[in-house]
């Protein structure tokens, strides 16, 4: 009879330990599922961007990882451009807007004329890179007034000996970007003199990578195009020195970063509509891309910006 008893009162305590365990994985799954459905994991919607082809690295790669947390939110990242980018964002078609020089002023005029307040935030240094074919074993430097003579308007240069005595009498085929792009428009105005003043019989794209194809085929060719697409291809072109009065550098993190690659050094931004920003999806994203932008940047290529650059970006955006 004890026996039984004893047998009895087991049961019962594991019984009662089961009912216990299951209340326990019940409320758990409870508050998971709360989570999901209220929590940041239940942003959906989606976010238009478009704009330079130069910041779209790091616009696509912030944009990849955060996709990756956030599945239900989708992310379109289009280059058409910095002035292309800023024709739709004045317009009111994208929530952000990628770009590699300053918005003018006729298209701020433009965005107020349509409602549009944004949020400009600088997210990296860049530094456009003048790149030669790889078996191009003559060009080891340029100085800005010799830039100036093979891009500038009217520009009698078409053979490299144009350039420099001893140099090859061939002819030089040119690529750059077209001129809805930021980086056209910055290297005319720091080479030229002003923006968008470029000679035009040359190979134009808004898509760097048709560029770096063009001058890795091309013995007797020379382009220009952001730091990062220059790093990726690095093993196609080369990256020639610039002599902007101090002596000869070369484009590198370093020099980028300190200033001593002149003239064609600058910041990069995205701009934000603030109208998206009460989006909670919107908003969330640009609050990663800050955090984030300090590794993301390194990691594509671009030099960072200093920490109280993007925090500062974080209080405009709170």
């Amino acid at each position: 009879m004890a026996s039984k008893l004893k047998g009895t009162k087991a049961g019962f305590i594991l019984a009662l330990f089961t009912l216990s365990l299951a209340a326990v994985l019940v409320l758990a799954a409870c508050g998971a599922s709360n989570r999901s459905q209220s929590g940041q994991a239940s942003l959906s919607g989606s976010i238009q961007i478009d704009g330079s082809s130069t910041v779209y690295p790091i616009t696509e790669a912030v944009a990849e990882e955060f996709m990756n947390i956030y599945p239900d939110v989708n992310i379109t990242v289009g280059v058409s451009g910095t002035g292309g980018g800023f024709k739709r964002f004045t317009a009111g078609e994208t929530d952000m807007s990628n770009a590699s020089r300053p918005i003018k002023d006729e298209e701020a005029a433009k965005a107020e004329e349509n409602n549009i307040e944004y949020i400009e935030l600088p997210v990296a240094y860049d530094g456009i890179t003048v790149v030669v074919n790889k078996q191009n074993d003559w060009v080891d430097r340029l100085t800005v007034e010799e830039l100036k003579k093979i891009w500038s308007p009217g520009s009698k240069v078409t053979k490299w000996s144009d350039i420099r005595p001893g140099w090859p009498n061939e002819k030089i085929n040119l690529y750059g970007p077209g001129t809805d792009s930021g980086t056209f428009e910055y290297f005319t105005e720091v080479i030229n003199g002003e923006a968008k003043k470029s000679r035009s019989d040359y190979t134009a794209s808004e898509d760097d990578n048709v560029l770096v194809q063009g001058v890795s085929g091309d013995r007797y060719a020379l382009g220009y195009f952001g730091f990062a697409y220059y790093l990726e291809n690095s093993d196609k072109v080369r990256a020639v020195a610039i002599d902007g009065g101090s002596g000869p550098v070369e484009p590198t993190m370093e020099t980028i970063n300190n200033g001593t690659y002149k003239p064609l050094a600058r910041p990069v931004f995205i701009y934000v509509n603030k109208k998206s920003l009460e989006r909670p999806e919107v908003k969330e994203f640009v609050k990663f891309y800050m955090e984030n932008a300090p590794e993301l940047v390194e990691e594509i290529g671009y030099v960072p910006m200093p920490d109280s650059v993007y925090q500062e970006n974080l209080n405009k955006i709170n």
